[in-house]
């Protein structure tokens, strides 16, 4: 009896175990199952298991007037486990976003009131009585200093010299007006700024965002999602930003608050392309006009990850070509923004820029060297915090709130 006992409660041990590993083997091979896991760039179009993570979809609001998530379709996707203790959660509310017509007048309206010295600094110094050498020489320091480079500077400078000359007399109006007519040359009102957001016969129209730590990126997503919503636009989000902790967090509130779902991972460090992949996917089967991939905050020095971002472009267009290539950018970062955007162009296609925190005018001349350095148009502008303080950008608009 006394050697049977040591084995009955191993025995009795070994089943407590099996006991308890049974749910989470059960929930694990669910997971698998739903997504089966990471895609290398190199890889076949068929998934491969492992290293991607669980995807989840955090469920949407439902907008008045707009379908629910399952009569769109979206009952497809694995929805994030609610809590118990839910009950006692705060709901967020779903926010209807302010058409997209009124804001760039607001966003202009702010830029007039703003204390910017670029334009009125120019004002200031070409109706002096007399424009001697050293007042061409402030003109150029103030142009400088507005980060608008120095080959755009020199152009300006040299177009004013010649028109001042032939003008002789320079009333305040004329001076504004010839001003007025040189900076909208230089910010080109002929480039094309409209966003690619249609969606194709059978794919939506896909949109990665990309930029450093610190420019505001996932909010730019968060806000551009507003901006499509107030278009009548079907969007879905991707959080590939997997690097920082509470990203896919922030992204998914952004898109709970306009009613869009997000697909991101229940996985701490998943593989941002897995997830960039699992969200076309999505997007593709629930037939939505527009996915939007947030990536992580790369540092433009950091070889690997500039690398893996090339490698989420690249696995995304295995299922659906990537129609915008959006880089953020702060205004107010001058020649390092400058730097940043060369290094993201030789990594990945970029399409159009989106410059936030333009309310520190004094460097609004930076959409200019952005523009020349790239060839790459500003699409999107962004000032202040606002929910809607993101609006498409205008170059004549631009340059009136400038000089007024």
């Amino acid at each position: 009896m006394n050697d049977i006992l040591p084995i009955i409660l191993a025995i009795l041990a070994a089943l407590v175990v099996i006991g308890g590993l049974i749910p989470v083997l059960l929930k694990t091979r669910r997971n698998i199952t739903k997504y089966p896991g990471t895609r290398d760039a190199n890889d076949p179009v068929e998934p491969v298991p492992g290293g991607g993570g669980t995807l989840v979809e955090d469920r949407p609001a439902v907008i008045p007037g707009r379908q629910a998530p399952g009569e769109a379709g979206l009952e497809g996707l694995e929805t994030a486990e609610v809590p118990d203790d839910a009950a006692g959660l705060e709901t967020i509310a779903v926010e209807t976003p302010l058409p997209v017509a009124g804001r760039l007048t607001r966003l202009r309206e702010r830029l007039v009131r703003s204390n910017n010295i670029l334009g009125k600094g120019l004002l200031a110094l070409l109706s002096s009585d007399k424009i001697d050498e050293d007042v061409w020489d402030e003109v150029e320091e103030t142009l400088l200093l507005a980060d608008l480079g120095t080959e755009p500077t020199m152009q300006l400078v040299d177009a004013l010299r010649e028109r001042v000359k032939v003008l002789g007399t320079r009333t305040p109006e004329q001076v504004k007006a010839l001003l007025r007519e040189e900076l909208i040359k230089l910010v080109d009102p002929t480039m094309d700024r409209s966003l690619r957001t249609e969606r194709h016969a059978d794919k939506p129209s896909v949109m990665m965002v990309v930029g450093v730590n610190g420019v505001g990126k996932t909010t730019t997503v968060g806000k551009l999602a507003r901006v499509l919503v107030a278009e009548d636009k079907d969007v879905l989000l991707g959080a590939a930003d997997t690097f920082r902790a509470a990203a896919a967090e922030q992204l998914a509130t952004w898109g709970q608050r306009v009613g869009v779902p997000t697909v991101k991972s229940d996985v701490d460090g998943a593989d941002p392309a897995s997830v960039a992949y699992e969200a076309v996917k999505a997007g593709i089967d629930q037939e939505v006009d527009v996915v939007m991939i947030d990536t992580a905050g790369r540092l433009q020095n950091k070889v690997g990850l500039m690398d893996e971002l090339g490698k989420v472009k690249r696995v995304i267009e295995k299922l659906a070509e990537v129609d915008e290539v959006l880089l953020v950018l702060d205004a107010t970062t001058g020649q390092n923004g400058l730097n940043q955007a060369r290094v993201f162009s030789e990594v990945v296609n970029i399409t159009g820029i989106v410059l936030t925190k333009l309310d520190g005018t004094a460097k609004g001349g930076i959409v200019v060297a952005i523009q020349k350095t790239l060839g790459v148009p500003v699409k999107l502008i962004g000032l202040g915090e606002g929910a809607d303080d993101l609006a498409p950008f205008d170059a004549e608009g631009f340059v009136d709130a400038l000089l007024n």
